[in-house]
C-alpha cells in the first residue's frame, strides 16, 4: 500500500489544506475560504464516488446514469467558468466537451480496445471528460473541460480587449464571424498548451497517474507506458475538438458575455 491511511493521513492531509489556505491569504492570490472549500469539497466527492464506483459499475443503466451525472457536471463547471453571467448560454458549453469526448469513447468500444465493462469504462470516460472524481484520472484531469473553460475564457477575453479590430475586420467586408475568429483564433489555441506540454515531458518532467497507478497494480511497465500513452494521445484530440467547436461558438455569438 502507497500510504497508511489512518489518523495521522487525516492529520497531514488538514495540515497541508490549512496551508495552502494560508498562503493563499498571505500572498493576497484570492479568496482563502476558495482553497479550504475545494479541499474540503474533494474529500467528499472523492470519499462519496469510491463508495458509488464499487456499487454502479454491476449494472449498465446505473454506469450510465454515472457518466451523464459527470458530463452535466463537467458542462455545468465549464459553463459557469466561461459565462458567469446569468443566462443560458452556458449550455452551449456542452456541445465542445460532448463532441469532443463521445466519438472517442464510441471509438474505443467498437474496436474493442476498452470492453464495455464499468470497471474500464468509468476510468477512460472520466479522463477524457475531465472529471475530478475518478482517481484514476491523476494529473490527467483537465481534458475538454479544461480546454473548453481556457479556450472560451481566452477568446472572449482577447475580444472585449480588441474590440476595435472585430469593428475594423466588419468595415473591410469581412462576416461577424470571419471578424471575430481572426481576432481570437490565437488566443483560444491557448488551450492546447496545457495537455501539448504535458505530452511532451511525459517521462521526463512528471510520471502521470494512470502510468503510476498500473505499475503499483502491478503491471508491467511497459503495458503502463502503453496505457499512459494511449490516455495522451487520446487526450490530444479530445482537446483539440474541444477548442475548435468552443472557438466556433464564440466566433458566431453562441457563447458570449453580457455587455457592460
Amino acid at each position: 500500500m502507497l500510504l497508511h491511511v489512518n489518523a495521522t493521513f487525516a492529520a497531514l492531509l488538514a495540515t497541508l489544506l490549512a496551508l495552502a489556505t494560508g498562503v493563499v491569504a498571505v500572498a493576497r492570490l484570492g479568496r482563502p475560504r476558495d482553497t479550504l472549500f475545494a479541499g474540503a469539497r474533494a474529500a467528499v466527492q472523492l470519499v462519496a464516488v469510491s463508495l458509488a464506483i464499487g456499487w454502479v459499475v454491476r449494472a449498465v443503466p446505473l454506469l450510465l446514469c454515472f457518466l451523464l451525472l459527470m458530463y452535466a457536471v463537467a458542462v455545468r463547471t465549464a459553463g459557469r467558468r466561461v459565462v458567469p453571467a446569468p443566462g443560458r448560454a452556458w449550455l452551449w458549453t456542452a456541445v465542445p466537451i460532448g463532441a469532443a469526448v463521445l466519438p472517442v469513447v464510441v471509438a474505443l468500444l467498437l474496436t474493442g480496445v476498452v470492453p464495455p465493462e464499468g470497471i474500464a469504462l468509468v476510468p477512460v470516460t472520466g479522463i477524457l471528460i475531465g472529471g475530478a472524481l475518478v482517481p484514476v484520472t491523476g494529473i490527467l484531469i483537465g481534458g475538454a473541460l479544461t480546454a473548453t473553460v481556457l479556450a472560451g475564457r481566452r477568446s472572449l477575453d482577447e475580444l472585449a480587449t480588441r474590440r476595435g479590430e472585430v469593428e475594423a475586420g466588419l468595415a473591410l467586408g469581412l462576416t461577424d464571424r470571419e471578424a471575430r475568429m481572426e481576432v481570437a483564433r490565437e488566443a483560444a489555441s491557448d488551450a492546447l498548451l496545457p495537455g501539448m506540454d504535458q505530452t511532451r515531458t511525459v517521462g521526463l518532467v512528471t510520471l502521470p497517474g494512470a502510468f503510476v497507478g498500473m505499475l503499483l497494480g502491478g503491471a508491467s511497465p511497459l503495458h503502463a507506458g502503453a496505457v499512459q500513452l494511449f490516455v495522451l494521445v487520446a487526450l490530444l484530440l479530445v482537446q483539440a475538438v474541444a477548442t475548435a467547436v468552443t472557438l466556433e461558438l464564440v466566433t458566431r455569438g453562441r457563447l458570449a458575455r453580457a455587455e457592460p
